[in-house]
């Protein structure tokens, strides 16, 4: 479990979400910190991919329970739960992307935030 070392709320639902990444072995974590970007719409993406929609939905619930168990918060939109090929965890100030690896190569979501500060996270 990820312990509220004094982090903003941001910064701790986005370790929060990386931890259950974590838990279901996905791969590539990234978290790209768009706080300083003039056109930023939320304070983090949290981005990884899976190989199977299977996994994908498996890496999606696992954030949701450990954001819930630790603050109590659902996501405030989710987007793609149907057919797992991209789901998106929006909780405002974080989004977090869970691809299946194709999806993830053809979106190239890091590529259109190239500005951003990107930080690399390893796979449980």
């Amino acid at each position: 479990m990820v312990k509220n070392k004094v982090l903003n709320q941001s910064t701790y639902i986005s370790e929060l979400a990386i931890h259950g990444i974590q838990e279901k072995k996905g791969n590539e974590i990234v978290r790209l910190d768009l706080r300083n970007l003039k056109s930023s719409v939320t304070d983090y993406f949290v981005v990884c991919h899976a190989d199977s929609t299977t996994q994908v939905k498996a890496i999606a619930n696992s954030v949701e329970d450990e954001i819930f168990k630790a603050i109590q918060q659902e996501p405030w939109r989710k987007e793609g739960l149907e057919h797992g090929e991209w789901i998106l965890l929006d909780y405002v100030d974080v989004v977090i992307h869970v691809f299946r690896t194709d999806k993830r190569e053809f979106y190239g979501v890091e590529d259109l935030w190239g500005d951003a500060e990107i930080k690399y996270y390893k796979s449980a």
